[in-house]
């Protein structure tokens, strides 16, 4: 009896680094679906931490975008105080993911980082001032609230310094709201774009997928009927 057992210990030992690394390995698509919530309409109000009597609005439109076997997301940005628009990508070879914004100045920035329990924390260091950048996002009211923090840390500091905080709500979504919600069927996410095709009504998330279903609406049915079977 003890000799079964230690087998099955030994046995159950290669499963343990699968295990432990849940999550790596992902392609760009998998690792960017973990930010699914991102995706729409929002609304935001700007507070500067310096200045806490200085308040501005500002709108924030994610989508996803799709060419070829590549996926990412573009966030384009009205009454910014900060950014026009930008690009979320996940990068397989590094296992982050990367946020390259367009600054006010027509500059690029661009921060790298993980999504660690439910928060996106992406850096870059400043070239001219050595100074790191830290931007942190998470969402909230079960995805109808997104926060964007951005922090940073003086070149001889060793402690971050909020400047900013953007409090985004989400377009035509509510606290507590309990309705059925469609599904995307591109990418899974909430569907709230009608889209039809043979006669039947489906929803995706955003203006990305809804190209993406119209290229080939018939495959882009099958492999979602295919993902639902599965289980997926």
């Amino acid at each position: 009896m003890k000799r079964i057992l230690l087998a099955l210990v030994f046995l159950s030992l290669p499963l343990l680094p699968t295990l432990s690394e849940a999550g790596k390995g992902a392609n760009s698509k998998e690792a960017l679906q973990a930010l699914q919530e991102y995706i729409g309409g929002w609304k935001g109000n700007g507070t500067s931490e310096k200045n806490k009597s200085e308040i501005w609005k500002e709108n924030a439109a994610w989508s996803w975008r799709f060419k070829g076997k590549d996926s990412w997301f573009s966030v384009e940005l009205k009454d910014s105080k900060y950014f026009k628009n930008g690009e979320m990508r996940f990068v397989p070879a590094k296992e982050k993911y990367q946020l390259t914004l367009i600054d006010k100045q027509d500059a690029k920035q661009v921060f790298e980082g993980e999504l660690k329990k439910g928060m996106l924390t992406l850096e870059r260091l400043d070239p001219e001032t050595k100074d790191t950048h830290q931007i942190k996002i998470n969402t909230a009211g079960g995805g109808v609230r997104l926060i964007l923090t951005f922090s940073t840390k003086l070149a001889d500091r060793t402690l971050y310094n909020k400047q900013f905080q953007i409090a985004y709500t989400k377009e035509g979504e509510s606290f507590g709201a309990t309705a059925k919600k469609n599904e995307c069927v591109v990418t899974g996410g909430l569907g709230t774009i009608a889209v039809s095709f043979m006669g039947t009504t489906y929803y995706v998330c955003c203006s990305g997928c809804r190209d993406a279903f119209n290229e080939n609406p018939a495959k882009t049915i099958a492999d979602y009927l295919a993902r639902k079977k599965r289980g997926e």
